[in-house]
């Protein structure tokens, strides 16, 4: 376990895209569970379920078995929050539709393992083995809620940068709005001898009988002056 926490601990999550850094807490999560032989994330988002990173292509082949069908044990343990164990999919009768086919891409075992975000759920850890009884051990549940906990922490690092670079956008946006406002009514005041409160309830008018935007209108009124003057 302390390797496995170093490790996950080494990950960088500044300046990285996320793909990328879940790609490698798959590849820790592969090394450093005991029973694991391929390893994968699944994230949900809405009604859709998607692989956002494996180690192996057991784990891929897997998770896609039961995305076609809707529900499955890492789909179970991403929307309802619980850890699914199934040491042996010979005798497993909770998937009955699932377990022939996972079956014959070679996974005997497997271990769901939910990932917390902001009081709910978004996703699980999935690690799969070809040996029955792989994840029955203590210290293979432990080393996989580790893992998922750093990989919730990589989501939430994600979507924070998102939302930082959402904000910054819309601000940028406002900004430019207002030059483009500020600078229509100069020209309103310039061509119509009106103070500035007067210039922008012109704007504000015609933003409502044309059903425009203010900005668009303003950003008009100063690129048709740009083009008389160019001529």
């Amino acid at each position: 376990m302390q390797e496995l926490w170093r490790d996950l601990s080494r990950v960088a999550l500044a300046d990285r895209r996320l793909d990328d850094v879940l790609g490698e807490v798959t590849g820790i999560a592969a090394r450093g569970i005991p029973g694991a032989e391929s390893t994968s994330i699944t994230l949900v988002r809405g009604d859709r379920a998607f692989t956002a990173a494996h180690a192996g292509e057991m784990a891929l082949a897997a998770d896609e078995l039961q995305y076609e069908r809707g529900y499955g044990p890492c789909m179970d343990a991403g929307r309802a929050g619980v850890v699914i164990r199934i040491d042996d999919m010979r005798t497993e009768e909770r998937y009955p539709e699932y377990t022939p086919r996972v079956l014959e891409v070679g996974v005997r075992s497997s271990l769901s393992m939910p990932l917390p975000y902001q009081g709910s759920t978004i996703g699980a850890l999935n690690v799969y083995s070809t040996q029955p009884a792989a994840f029955a051990s203590r210290e293979s549940e432990e080393a996989a809620t580790a893992v998922a906990e750093a990989v919730a922490v990589a989501v939430a690092n994600a979507d924070a940068q998102d939302r930082l670079a959402e904000h910054a956008q819309n601000m940028r946006a406002a900004m430019e709005s207002r030059a483009v406002i500020e600078q229509a009514k100069g020209v309103l005041m310039a061509q119509r001898a009106v103070d500035a409160d007067e210039a922008f309830e012109i704007l504000r008018e015609a933003s409502q009988r044309y059903n425009r935007k203010l900005r668009d209108i303003a950003r008009g009124i100063v690129e048709g002056t740009r083009e008389g003057r160019g001529h």
